[in-house]
């Protein structure tokens, strides 16, 4: 049965640091062919905050959230190919937003994705850009106005 993990930069082993990588390379360079700086200093950080899906020793999906001047900045999102379409990204998400809780919440959505996000209250803003030869958009979920 998978289960979500979770660990701050600092607490994360060096197996599941790599398991992590790992992921994050298959999805983001080899599978869309997009060669980018996967290591940017931020993932060993006390304030990185690590979620991932594992069944045992392999991890199905992952994401981190991090702090940008007071907004959680949600990131590297991905979902190993033969999980997907199994609600591992859904599970992952909601997880994420009850680590983030009320807090306003932004994150770099690659557009196809759009309405995924928009499952979890994000709503895009700005204009699509190109990241790495991959079109994207800011998506931003609100604080809730007491």
């Amino acid at each position: 049965m998978a289960e979500v993990r979770a660990a701050t930069g600092p607490e994360l082993s060096a197996a599941d640091l790599y398991a992590l990588l790992r992921l994050r390379v298959e999805v983001f360079v080899v599978e869309q062919e997009c060669p980018y700086p996967e290591l940017d200093g931020i993932d060993l950080l006390p304030g990185t905050r690590h979620l991932w899906l594992a069944d045992g020793d392999t991890v199905l999906g992952c994401l981190r959230i991090i702090d940008d001047d007071g907004v959680a900045r949600v990131g590297r999102v991905c979902t190993a190919a033969a999980a997907r379409g199994t609600g591992a990204g859904v599970r992952l998400m909601a997880e994420a937003l009850d680590v983030i809780g009320d807090a306003e919440s932004v994150l770099s959505a690659q557009t196809y994705a759009t309405g995924f996000y928009e499952r979890f209250g994000y709503r895009a803003e700005g204009e699509p850009y190109d990241e790495d030869g991959i079109p994207h958009i800011t998506m931003r979920r609100t604080a809730p106005s007491r």
